[in-house]
């Protein structure tokens, strides 16, 4: 059914959206891609995984998953990025957060094998549906687009309604011209990593109740798409990183609904060409400025 298919590509571009955001908001801050963002949003998966396996109800696994993969940022600014912030070490830092991505998956796949490892949920959680005009819907995916949209709304208000928001665009307009103000830069961007690998992990938990797994691999999967995401919004641009992963969830879900389910995984490169060749900057792209 139409309908159907687009509430499930909404749900999956949100989930697309959350990690695309946090490539944004590190790109918008340092201009370098965290390669290993995409195994966050992975560990987030595992971490909902081992909450179930010590018996915590499911909604343990989100301020979990919030703390740690928050804390993994930390440490994936500090060995990755806090040596390499200058312009001319940008493939250092990208290289080395490829390297500790790596470790991330070997470390998952040393304790959990390479296999996906059921997510235990309750019989009632995993069949339950609500009725929505006529539309049987799993309230489960209802759950998970309601937290999205809370996470991307409380995104909002943070970054340009309260002093951390300001201070993470003063950042990303100018580290010298922010340092200048008084702003403290590498807070800044600790404050920065912490966030975007905390919505990251977050998101991780809800693919693994919207598939009833977590795999080692969904990472690259995932973190690849965020990347083309980012460029068809606008690299950089936080409404774009939200608009984009919903439009190409929503294009994947199509997809699959008009029989071209088999072409689901390229559908996003086809659509970032198209978007790039008419506006190359990106859908929210300005001929003046970057956004954050």
């Amino acid at each position: 059914m139409l309908a159907e298919q687009i509430i499930n590509g909404i749900v999956l571009g949100s989930m697309y959206a959350l990690v695309a955001i946090g490539y944004t908001l590190v790109f918008g801050v340092l201009d370098k891609l965290n390669f290993a963002h995409g195994e966050t949003f992975m560990l987030g998966g595992f971490v909902a995984v081992a909450a179930s396996a010590l018996g915590a109800p499911l909604w343990v696994a989100f301020p979990c998953a919030l703390l740690i993969c928050g804390a993994l940022g930390l440490v994936v600014e500090l060995l990755s990025f806090r040596k390499f912030r200058s312009a001319d070490a940008q493939v250092t830092a990208a290289l080395s957060s490829l390297a500790l991505g790596l470790i991330f998956i070997d470390l998952v796949q040393k304790y959990y094998g390479s296999e996906p490892v059921p997510l235990e949920l309750p019989l009632a959680v995993r069949t339950a549906t609500l009725s929505v005009a006529g539309i049987e819907i799993a309230q489960i995916k209802l759950a998970i687009l309601a937290i999205a949209v809370l996470l991307m709304a409380g995104l909002h208000v943070l970054v340009n309604h309260t002093r951390v928001g300001r201070n993470i665009r003063a950042v990303a307009e100018s580290p010298l011209a922010a340092s200048l103000l008084g702003i403290h830069v590498r807070l800044v961007t600790q404050q920065t990593f912490v966030i975007a690998s905390a919505l990251a992990g977050i998101a991780g938990v809800m693919l693994a109740m919207r598939t009833g797994y977590a795999a080692s691999d969904i990472g690259f999967t995932f973190g690849i798409k965020a990347l083309a995401i980012m460029a068809i919004g606008g690299m950089g641009d936080l409404r774009g990183a939200m608009l984009g992963g919903i439009l190409v969830g929503v294009v994947e879900a199509l997809a699959v609904q008009f029989g071209f389910g088999k072409l689901g995984e390229i559908v996003v490169w086809i659509l970032m060409i198209l978007v790039l060749l008419v506006r190359p900057g990106g859908l929210f792209s300005t001929s003046s400025e970057r956004r954050a």
